[in-house]
């Protein structure tokens, strides 16, 4: 039988006031609030990124309609807007931190807007809340040299072990961007799954290392909201996107290999 097709919803920041840098992709707390209590009203049921794919793998059922609730990168407002209404209604969700982002020890600035601290990444994970892998400094991980790329994945899974006591099983790629190589980094340092972006459903074929999520931006209203939950229109609203998506992609890629040229030269 196949798997149905399941909505993962990407958000970054949740802020009633976001600087210039994260505003785009900053949702409003009402806005998060009304989104989750429609979630509860059409009967979905969030799940962590290590259950669903732990289903897949398994091959064991889901809840009956699921749906995935991300966080990327650890900005505070996770834990001061999000927290209360996830706690409220019974939801699961994952943070994705990038640790050299994250206030405390390892904190190497960068960090876009104000930032969670580890008191707090520990009190999310003790809320049903999964934390899971971002890389440790924020890169293009496609655009790395293999040991850079090693050192960005181990450093990342070795911090928050040591902070919270567990290994992170689940990766989120900094802004989307993998590769075949990046991909296989990534299986190898022990992550069991990872999500992209891509701005579409997951869906079992996709593979446990590139899964689709779509995204939750300032400016998406509660009609479309439901469009995305529901798997309708989602390349009507995200046509833009994907325009721009794919030329970047064409300047990366051209990008890259000017490097790898330069470097061959060395």
């Amino acid at each position: 039988m196949t798997e149905a097709p399941v909505p993962i919803l990407m958000y970054h920041s949740v802020s009633t006031a976001p600087n210039d840098a994260t505003r785009a992709l900053s949702v409003a707390p009402g806005a998060f609030a009304e989104q989750m209590a429609c979630l509860a009203d059409h009967g979905l049921t969030p799940v962590s990124t290590a259950a669903l794919a732990a289903g897949w793998r398994s091959g064991r059922p889901l809840p009956p309609r699921p749906v995935l609730i991300t966080f990327d990168d650890g900005y505070e407002g996770v834990h001061r807007h999000a927290l209360p209404v996830l706690a409220k209604h019974g939801f699961a969700a994952t943070l994705f931190v990038s640790t050299g982002w994250i206030k405390g020890a390892y904190d190497m600035g960068g960090g876009l807007d104000t930032m969670l601290d580890w008191d707090q990444v520990r009190e999310l994970a003790g809320a049903e809340v999964e934390i899971g892998g971002h890389s440790h400094t924020h890169p293009q991980l496609d655009q790395l040299r293999d040991d850079a790329l090693r050192h960005e994945l181990i450093r990342c899974k070795e911090i928050i072990a040591e902070e919270l006591g567990s290994v992170p099983a689940s990766f989120a790629y900094p802004y989307g961007y993998s590769s075949r190589r990046v991909r296989e980094a990534v299986r190898v340092t022990g992550y069991a799954q990872a999500l992209a972006v891509g701005n579409g459903l997951a869906r079992r074929r996709q593979g446990p290392y590139a899964l689709q999520r779509v995204t939750v931006r300032r400016g998406t209203g509660i009609e479309e909201f439901e469009r995305l939950v529901h798997g309708r229109a989602i390349a009507r609203d995200f046509a833009r996107d994907r325009v721009l998506t794919k030329g970047y992609a064409v300047v990366r890629r051209a990008r890259q290999v000017r490097r790898k040229a330069i470097r061959s030269r060395v």
